[in-house]
């Protein structure tokens, strides 16, 4: 109950007002925005699959879409290889809002840590979260064991995270040519796995620094990634004919049915002022670490830099979701760059503020997700 009432999921006595302004102003202005109308029990589901770190094929095989995973243990989006991959095959098994809540959570952990308050407000209503002596039980971040950091890290295209090429070749009967060209995707794949290696972070980033370039490593991983794919799921899509493209483009899991937020989760809502995102932690901080002269300086360049790099990813919204395999990847290869773009904007700046801090100063930056709600 202490902890929720840190993180402003459950009001003190006497803050409840507060407490409620917060997460009212925590909904609007964000990516995920929309999202937060789905049908309750898509809600919870989705939150249900968040909370637990679910790789995507646990949560098919719990009959929940998969969603954004933003850290397990010290690793920032831990299922990156998977993610990427599988939601270019197979899109309908992924929560109509996974890319929304990915930039809110991209943001948001840079200031408040794997724990912050506002993507919890933003992935479903603060209304639905039991009060005392409710189910609620939030993941704990510290049971994540060696053997499954082990795997992701040391071998992401083998277990949970491989690759669907059987059910590629079964869907489309490839021609002997054309097997050819799906050999060379899957060594496509393997190589692309083997850019994760190094990009998995053994100790916790305990400082925002710290925890932005852990993101920027990830995500440079990432890119490299869908840049080594890329062309090999070109030249073997293009070989296919019509029919069998057909075929390729239906493949997925049987979670659900296509809803209408998912063939209409292109920009809508992107192109809105993300004012939740970029002024609240700065908000935050001011109150928190009561910044002056320089420091202030220093604060004011951070929010600026900070709305710059939201604006690149509003940039990035689709206005409308690829029907194929080689469209979806496409997109992702340029959301990738527009995050890593943003996170390059807010470095320099964050670096120079964190330098001018007092150690009292920064060790309440490091925690402020724990006095979110004091």
């Amino acid at each position: 109950m202490a902890r929720q009432q840190r993180l402003g999921l459950q009001a003190p006595a006497g803050r409840a007002p507060a407490i409620a302004a917060a997460a009212q102003a925590a909904q609007r202005g964000r990516f995920a925005e929309r999202f937060r109308e789905q049908a309750p029990a898509q809600a919870q589901a989705a939150l249900t699959t968040r909370q637990s770190g679910w790789a995507p094929r646990q949560a098919w095989r719990h009959r929940h879409p998969a969603v954004f995973v933003a850290w397990l243990g010290p690793v920032f989006w831990p299922y990156a290889y998977s993610d990427i991959f599988d939601y270019t095959f197979w899109s309908y098994a992924y929560e109509p809002g996974y890319w929304a809540y990915a930039y809110d959570d991209f943001v948001d952990t840079v200031f408040w840590g794997g724990d912050g308050p506002y993507s919890a407000y933003a992935s479903i209503n603060p209304s639905d979260y039991p009060q005392a002596g409710g189910s609620y039980r939030a993941r704990s971040r510290a049971g994540v064991s060696p053997q499954t950091l082990q795997q992701l890290c040391g071998t992401p295209d083998q277990g949970v995270t491989a690759w669907p090429l059987a059910d590629i070749a079964r869907a489309v009967q490839p021609a002997p040519e054309q097997r050819a060209l799906l050999d060379e995707l899957k060594n496509a794949a393997v190589n692309a796995a083997a850019v994760f290696k190094d990009s998995c972070a053994e100790t916790y980033a305990l400082t925002p620094p710290g925890r932005l370039r852990a993101m920027m490593n990830r995500i440079s991983a990432t890119l490299e990634a869908v840049k080594i794919v890329r062309p090999a799921l070109e030249n073997f899509y293009n070989s296919l004919s019509d029919e069998q493209q057909a075929r390729f483009n239906a493949l997925g899991p049987k979670v659900g049915e296509r809803s209408p937020q998912q063939q209409e989760a292109g920009s809508e809502g992107c192109g809105d002022p993300k004012s939740s995102l970029t002024q609240l932690p700065i908000q935050r901080i001011e109150a928190v670490l009561h910044p002056a002269g320089r420091q202030k300086e220093a604060l004011d360049r951070l929010s600026e830099a900070t709305e710059k790099g939201v604006e690149g990813l509003q940039a990035a919204c689709p206005n409308d979701v690829p029907l194929t395999p080689v469209g979806r990847l496409e997109a992702m290869q340029h959301r990738l760059e527009a995050m890593l773009t943003a996170a390059k904007l807010v470095e320099p700046a964050l670096d120079e503020f964190y330098a001018t801090l007092s150690s009292e100063q920064k060790a309440r930056f490091n925690t402020l997700q724990q006095v979110a709600g004091q």
